[in-house]
């Protein structure tokens, strides 16, 4: 377990929520892949342009990870095959990606997809509109999102109005297998998200980026420079030790406006 403050239980009925999950929008079946859909990266990063899975933008900082992808994408097609069921769905494996990186100003990190059937569908900490409860981690982001900025959370948990805004919901692992959180991690997807929060970092601003908890943080030497925002990571076991209070929504506005961009609507529309 990387983080005692993060662990990685399954969803259903234990302490913690089983990932940092995926959210609404576009980009096919939320159900996840047990079926012969292809992965849209396994001829590699341009493949992946060309399917509409990843901006354009992203083409050249993906470029060096290129055959990790089509490696990454052999081996979910061969635990695939072997019966494994793996989310997101793959149209949405890269979701967190189809935002341009030009129009990225906050970067949220999360760990991996939430592990139940349903709820994965490609943005960190958010479910497809339609799920009920909410994740736990989710439900505090809404309670400190709430007092901090005093917006009023809706029931559902799709934040891609956000994505919308340029808010880009980056998980650090982009897959897992149902029922199993943190089961990929050792697949290198952290290489892939690195490469890409590392292009961020190139760019500069404006950029915030929001990193809760300490396999988050692990990004923040990459980030050198460029304004980070840290705390405790939002799950029940942690929540209480510093992400109450943190005021992550408003400082994000603040270090945006220092920087002469224009702030995230943090509303959510309703369903």
């Amino acid at each position: 377990m990387s983080d005692a403050q993060e662990p990685l239980f399954t969803f259903d009925g234990t302490p913690g929520d089983s990932g940092d999950g995926s959210g609404g929008g576009s980009g096919g079946d939320s159900g996840g892949s047990s079926g012969t859909t292809p992965w849209p990266f396994a001829a590699g990063v341009e493949a992946a342009v060309q399917a509409g899975a990843v901006h354009p933008s992203w083409a050249g900082p993906l470029a060096p990870v290129d055959g990790l992808l089509r490696s990454i994408a052999a081996e979910l097609e061969a635990r695939r095959t072997a019966g494994e069921r793996i989310l997101p769905a793959p149209g949405r494996v890269l979701r967190a990606l189809s935002t341009p990186l030009d129009r990225v100003k906050v970067l949220i990190v999360g760990q991996d997809p939430y592990p139940t059937p349903g709820h994965a569908v490609g943005l960190s900490f958010a479910v497809d509109a339609h799920v009920r409860p909410l994740p736990r981690s989710l439900a505090n982001i809404y309670r400190e999102l709430a007092a901090d900025v005093g917006v009023e959370p809706p029931a559902h948990g799709d934040l891609s109005a956000w994505a919308d805004q340029g808010v880009l919901l980056l998980n650090r692992v982009l897959t897992v297998g149902a029922g199993a959180s943190g089961s990929h991690r050792g697949l290198g997807w952290q290489k892939v998200t690195d490469a890409a929060v590392a292009a961020l970092a190139a760019r500069g601003g404006p950029l915030v980026s929001v990193l809760w908890g300490r396999d988050a943080q692990a990004l923040a030497p990459a980030l050198a420079g460029t304004a980070v925002i840290t705390s405790a990571h939002p799950s029940p076991l942690s929540a209480s030790r510093g992400f109450f209070g943190s005021r992550p929504f408003s400082r994000t506005n603040e270090l945006l406006a220092e920087q002469g961009a224009a702030p995230v609507d943090w509303r959510l529309p309703p369903a």
